[in-house]
């Protein structure tokens, strides 16, 4: 099972959120109505179908069906930029409060419901060398290049985005340009991992993907944003994303929603452990390691702890009622026995 968020794409960009696919069943309204962007983790779990703590007061999100879901949601946040240059005939929708997110908690929603089967769940920011997978993505994305020497290593191979992008201003030999060059080449490894294992849209359980790209934002603090650089930068991503989007929705037949979220700066930093992906592989398969708390654990642990407290008062009862009990007087059994033998 994959948690693959790319069954409809949905970009934030910069401060608003823009979605660039979505199956017939997941409905988004024309209109400008802001969104939080803490809220956007409970929208990406509304778009799967699942059910989230509080409701999400935002009228961009029709109900949908009830007996179809999407099969994977990818979400792509990009940093550095306002607005990226999408098709007018895609719902957008303005972005407040931009303060960091993940989607730890839609995750773990996949974990808990679809424990059975194996969700793919994969987690990349390539600039922070962040990873976290789950599931068949530890094999399906197993080789994929996730540290920055691993990448440039990728962009000096055949086939890689440095011989068939036109770099024009960009450069091979800036730091800058190489890391925004190699989360284009991470975007363009993922989809032919996916067209190369096109068995995972069959899974019962959805997908999810969530990527985080802040190669942009080098390019705007290197050469700031009226260079031609971020302006070839810009139109690569812009192309990347489109291609990346159609790429999920051909996969999965149509049936994956894709989401871009474009910020300049986030509010407030955030921090998360990094993980390789030798290291997440060696633990789900030596010591399957389980998530430390479930949303109902305070629920459970109630039930078992004052189940505990009553059986053992119950015990306690009986036993001191069974101790002390006269057998002659309480017990029908020597009570009958007695009266038989007065008759005898």
């Amino acid at each position: 099972i994959e948690t693959l968020s790319l069954a409809g794409v949905i970009c934030v960009l910069g401060d608003s959120l823009t979605v660039l696919r979505s199956p017939p069943y997941v409905t988004f309204q024309d209109g400008q109505w802001p969104i939080s962007g803490e809220k956007v983790p409970d929208l990406v779990a509304l778009t799967m179908g699942f059910s989230i703590r509080e409701d999400l007061d935002w009228p961009g999100l029709a109900a949908g069906s009830l007996f179809q879901r999407p099969r994977a949601n990818a979400l792509i946040v990009v940093r550095g930029l306002d607005s990226l240059d999408f098709p007018k005939n895609i719902s957008s929708y303005p972005l407040e409060n931009p303060v960091p997110f993940t989607l730890d908690s839609v995750a773990n929603t996949v974990h808990t419901l679809f424990a059975g089967s194996t969700p793919v769940v994969l987690q990349l920011a390539p600039s922070e060398e962040r990873l976290y997978m789950m599931g068949m993505a530890n094999t399906v994305f197993e080789d994929l290049p996730v540290t920055l020497q691993q990448i440039r290593g990728r962009l000096s191979q055949d086939g890689s985005v440095l011989t068939s992008l036109p770099l024009i201003s960009l450069s091979r030999n800036n730091e800058a340009d190489l890391l925004f060059l190699s989360e284009v080449q991470v975007l363009y490894d993922i989809s032919a991992l996916l067209q190369k294992h096109k068995h995972l849209a069959k899974d019962p359980a959805p997908d999810l993907y969530s990527l985080e790209l802040a190669g942009l934002e080098e390019i705007v603090r290197r050469y700031g944003t009226d260079s031609p650089q971020f302006a070839d930068a810009t139109r690569i991503l812009t192309s990347t994303l489109q291609k990346f989007a159609d790429d999920v929705a051909n996969v999965y037949a149509n049936n994956a929603v894709v989401e871009v979220v474009t910020v300049k700066t986030f509010e407030a930093p955030l921090t998360r452990k990094s993980r390789s992906i030798l290291q997440i592989s060696n633990q789900g398969s030596l010591y399957n390691l389980a998530y430390k708390y479930d949303y109902d654990y305070a629920v459970v642990f109630n039930i078992v702890l004052w189940l505990m407290i009553v059986l053992a008062l119950a015990v306690i009862v009986i036993s001191y009622n069974l101790w002390n009990m006269d057998p002659g007087y309480d017990s029908i059994i020597y009570r009958m026995t007695n009266q038989k033998i007065r008759l005898d």
